[in-house]
């Protein structure tokens, strides 16, 4: 663990800032160069349910510059997926002179369990999430009707949720680290597993459509995870830790 000045760490938060803002940056120009590629990805869960004989609709774009303003925000959060190893890997070098050796030892192999976690919410949320949201979505309220979804607000809407998905599935990675740290033990998140499942019960309610099932979908996977993290706690890192106080 080194002994670092405020003024240090504030240059070295400086600087990772900004290693991230061009990694970002670059990644953008990349995501933007296959926008085509990535929009038609996206739009295949929602056009399998638009094609089913018990719903009809159409994607349109309802301003001139909807395909080009669409096609920059889905670039941006592509960038932030595709470039996950890289500042993954930046906010790693930043906290680990705050760390000891051991923790260190540690914590090293969770950067790139962070990354498949990632990827992992990013799966559950288009091949899961989305087609059963969107076919509940179509088939509630009144029927023999003809939906019209705005391409720009689909496409903003449906990155955005991929990327919050895989930042969500970092929970139990996130516990390990804080496990490791001392911040957190079994114990205290068991004690606060109440307060836990009644927040993501409020975030599902948030971030789904409104109905029981879709709500659902969401609360029980965050809970899972919650799970998760508590058991690889237990399992993990209080047994490291009571070998290396030994």
């Amino acid at each position: 663990m080194k002994d670092m000045s405020l003024t240090q760490h504030l240059e070295e938060l400086r600087k990772t800032m900004i290693r991230v803002v061009l990694i970002l940056a670059i990644s953008f120009f990349v995501a933007y160069g296959f926008g085509q590629e990535i929009s038609e990805f996206l739009l295949a869960p929602l056009r399998e349910v638009l094609s089913g004989k018990d719903v009809g609709g159409s994607v349109v774009y309802l301003g001139l510059l909807d395909k080009v303003l669409s096609q920059f925000q889905v670039a941006f959060w592509t960038s932030i997926i595709v470039s996950a190893p890289l500042w993954f890997f930046l906010v790693w070098r930043f906290i680990k002179p705050g760390l000891y050796a051991y923790e260190i030892r540690a914590v090293r192999p969770f950067i790139s369990v962070g990354f498949i976690l990632f990827c992992l919410g990013v799966c559950f949320g288009y091949f899961l999430v989305f087609p059963m949201t969107f076919q509940t979505l179509m088939q509630f309220g009144v029927s023999e009707v003809t939906a019209t979804i705005s391409l720009k607000e689909y496409l903003v809407l449906a990155s955005k949720v991929l990327v919050f998905l895989g930042i969500i599935f970092q929970l139990p990675n996130v516990l390990l680290i804080l496990g490791f740290m001392g911040v957190v033990t079994k114990f205290t998140l068991r004690n606060f597993r109440s307060y836990v499942y009644v927040g993501f019960a409020i975030l599902s309610s948030i971030m789904t459509p409104p109905d029981v099932i879709t709500m659902m979908g969401l609360w029980i996977p965050l809970v899972a995870l919650y799970e998760v993290g508590i058991l690889a706690v237990a399992l993990v890192v209080h047994p490291y830790l009571a070998r290396q106080h030994k």
